[in-house]
Parts: structure tokens; C-alpha cells; sequence
């Protein structure tokens, strides 16, 4: 299998891997421009303009972009997330044209209808509903609040609803202006795709785009932490707590990885062992490291009874400070060893494929070897993870969201009073 990379000379890159023996490919445009880069008026517009794309084209209605690619068997979708938005396919080999004429159709081609706009936007308030329904999506929403306060990477993906409700055609069409530049994007593909036919494609949709040299810039982020205590008569208390971490360029993101891993990623976990195994306290409960262009965060999560809120968060912090002293080299080999196998596994779909390349060229502008991401999972000692362990447990910034019957639960003071005993 062979990554290649071509850059148009007005900066718009593409990026695929031939994978021989398959009869499909995945495919599509990455645009490095999501929530984070919207300015507070503009919350939650990345996530409309990906509803609307959809919506109808110069060439093709609403019915019409979806039946071009599921008339062949194929699949299209879309995401919105805090640092870039995804519009794409997944076809057999013999359809990667098709795919590529609609989904560059429905980036470069949106008409924003007035009548669609309003359909939609009913379409995403009740999206924005269906979240705040559901206590363990809702709940990190308000812990990146907390993390982020009063900053883009803070706000919420799809914006509130008082935002939402006054969108108009200007509104649409100025966020494209600002960040739909050929420099701001990326066609990935991977599977049953030749690079050399994808290129000169590419060159016909998008070699004419001007750069848009005078683009806004991200606003560095800051953790700042803070805690939200939400009250509401439910079954469970929703707990969720993040600890500052290094942000996607960092060479310790590896061990903040591993670290999430063997603390809280799986059932073999010092979480989901002492906690849920051990003394039956909750059904769900995990940890994972998350990261952005210049932060990042380690969050746990877990939903419990009121009675029991009280005694899993103080075991929590127990034991993310005991994993500071004996974090064992079986347990850091253990994570060490599903993360390579995760990274592996999913590279056997094309899907995966296309996502990694593009995002790999979103952080690094080139694509590193495999080999390279596996030796520096294997540099992780244990004495790194402890060490990286004791900075979560002594100076890492936090922040707390709770969604329940709160009144138990521990303050984000004592926690933090707890860690430092």
C-alpha cells in the first residue's frame, strides 16, 4: 500500500492510499475549519453549513444528491467537529468519479435556499433537543464549557438555540468566504483509487480556487477549568472530569494515550476494575485522551447512583493518584499492546484510512510513516506513564461537569483537596 500527496498550486492537497484486493473506496473533502473557528455570533454555523450542503446545489436538489450515490449502493454523510468538517463517501471502485463530482458539488455548490434554511434549521433545533436529552452527551458539552470558558474551543458544536434560529443566507455564505480556501482543504481517499486519475480531477473542480491569503486565525486556547453542577431528577448522576493534557504535535501525547488506556480504556482498566468489578458502582465507566491544535484533555466519565457519587469520584482520585506510584510495566504493556492493535485493526477499512490521512495532513502536512507512530508507542516506558500520571494527579488544570441528582456529589475543590493529601 502507497500514501501519495500532490498540492495544487493554489494549496488544496490530496492525499490517497491505493489498497490492492479492494472492490470499494472511501473518499472525501476535509475542510480544517469547525466549531472553534467560529466567532462567538457565529456558534454552531459549521455544523448549519454542513446540514445544508445537502440541502441542494446549482445542479442537484436535496433528493438528488442522495439518490446519485445510493442509486450505486454507496454512502455519503458528514461531521462537524470543534476543528474540521467531513463530506464524504464510501462507493465500489467503478463509482469514485460519481462520488468525488457530488461531494465536491455540494462543497463548491451550495445555493443556501431560503425555504431549505428554514426546513433545516427546524431540523437542528430539534438535534439541539434531541442533546440536551440525553444526560452523557450533554455532559461533556458543559465540561468543555467548563475546560474552555468564554472561547471558541469552549463552545458547543451546534450552538445554541437563540443562535440557530437567526442564521440567514449572508450568515452561510460568509463562513464559506472566510474558510472554504482551497489551502483549508483536503481530498483524501483510499481503497480501489488510483492517485494519478484523483489528481487531475481535482485539478478540474479545484485547481481554479483563489486562495483566501486574509483568513481569520485561531485564537490559542487555554484550560482553565471550573466546575457545573446541573440538578435534574434522574436515574443516574452523569460525572465528568477532565485533567489538562498535551495537545496533538506533543511527543507525550502517546503517553497520555497509554496512560488513558491503561487507566480507564477497557475492561482489563485500574478504572472499570476497582470501580465497576470490584465494588459495583456503576455500569459505565472509562477514560480516553483527547487533542486539539494546541491543548488537550484527559476526561473520565461515569454514571452512578446519587447515593454512590460520593465514594466513585474519591476513588477515582484515589486511584489515579496511586497509578503515579505502581502503574505496572504489565498494565502499561497491555496498553501499549491495544493501542497498536486499534491502530491496526482499523486500518483494514478504507474508511479509517481516508480519515487518518486527512488528518494526518491537517496536523503534520505530511503523512508519517506507520512504522514511526509504532515506535513512538513502543518509547512509552512505565516510568513515563507514572511520571505523566504524577503531573495529572499534582499540577494538570481541571474541570467537573455533574448532570443528576448532584446534591452528594463532591466539589471540584475537595477532589482536587483529595488529590493533594
Amino acid at each position: 500500500m502507497t500514501v501519495e500527496l500532490h498540492r495544487l498550486s493554489n494549496g488544496f492537497r490530496i492525499v490517497t492510499e491505493h489498497m490492492p484486493g479492494l472492490q470499494s473506496a472511501s473518499l472525501g473533502i476535509w475542510v480544517l475549519a469547525g466549531g472553534r473557528h467560529e466567532r462567538i455570533e457565529q456558534n454552531g454555523i459549521a455544523h448549519f453549513l454542513e446540514h445544508m450542503a445537502f440541502k441542494g446545489t446549482k445542479r442537484r436538489n436535496a433528493l438528488q444528491i442522495a439518490e446519485a450515490i445510493e442509486d450505486v449502493g454507496g454512502y455519503i454523510n458528514a461531521y462537524t467537529s470543534r476543528e474540521m468538517t467531513a463530506y464524504y463517501a464510501r462507493v465500489l471502485a467503478g463509482d469514485v468519479p460519481l462520488a468525488l463530482d457530488v461531494i465536491s458539488d455540494i462543497v463548491l455548490n451550495p445555493v443556501f435556499d431560503p425555504k431549505e434554511i428554514e426546513v433545516e434549521r427546524g431540523v437542528i433545533l430539534q438535534e439541539i433537543g434531541q442533546a440536551l436529552d440525553t444526560p452523557d452527551d450533554i455532559v461533556f458539552d458543559w465540561l468543555q464549557e467548563e475546560s474552555y470558558p468564554d472561547q471558541a474551543l469552549g463552545r458547543t458544536i451546534l450552538g445554541p438555540s437563540e443562535r440557530v434560529s437567526s442564521f440567514s443566507w449572508d450568515d452561510l455564505s460568509g463562513f464559506v468566504g472566510e474558510h472554504y480556501g482551497p489551502e483549508q482543504m483536503v481530498l483524501s481517499a483510499a481503497g480501489a483509487v488510483d492517485h494519478d486519475t484523483l489528481v487531475a480531477a481535482a485539478e478540474k473542480l479545484f485547481g481554479h480556487l483563489p486562495r483566501t491569503e486574509n483568513r481569520s486565525t485561531t485564537v490559542p486556547a487555554k484550560f482553565l477549568g471550573g466546575e457545573r453542577r446541573v440538578i435534574k431528577d434522574l436515574e443516574q448522576v452523569h460525572f465528568a472530569l477532565a485533567l489538562e493534557g498535551p495537545d496533538y504535535r506533543d511527543p507525550e501525547i502517546y503517553t497520555a494515550q497509554i496512560f488513558s488506556s491503561a487507566f480507564g480504556g477497557g475492561m482489563s482498566s485500574r478504572l472499570f476494575q476497582e470501580v465497576r468489578e470490584r465494588r459495583g458502582l456503576c455500569y459505565t465507566i472509562f477514560a480516553q485522551a483527547g487533542a486539539y491544535e494546541d491543548t488537550g484533555m484527559t476526561t473520565i466519565y461515569a454514571g452512578t447512583s446519587a447515593e454512590q457519587i460520593g465514594e466513585l469520584a474519591q476513588i477515582t482520585m484515589d486511584e489515579l493518584k496511586r497509578s503515579a506510584d505502581d502503574m505496572s510495566a504489565q498494565e502499561v504493556a497491555r496498553a501499549r499492546a491495544q493501542m497498536k492493535a486499534g491502530l491496526l485493526m482499523g486500518l483494514e477499512s478504507p474508511s479509517n484510512r481516508a480519515e487518518r490521512l486527512a488528518r494526518l495532513i491537517a496536523i503534520w502536512d505530511r503523512i508519517p510513516p506507520l512504522e514511526e507512530t509504532i515506535s513512538n508507542i513502543n518509547d512509552v516506558s512505565t516510568g513515563d506513564v507514572r511520571a505523566f500520571a504524577a503531573k495529572m494527579a499534582t499540577r494538570a488544570g481541571t474541570a467537573m461537569a455533574l448532570y443528576g441528582p448532584v446534591d452528594a456529589a463532591p466539589s471540584l475543590d475537595e477532589l482536587r483537596a483529595r488529590l493533594a493529601a
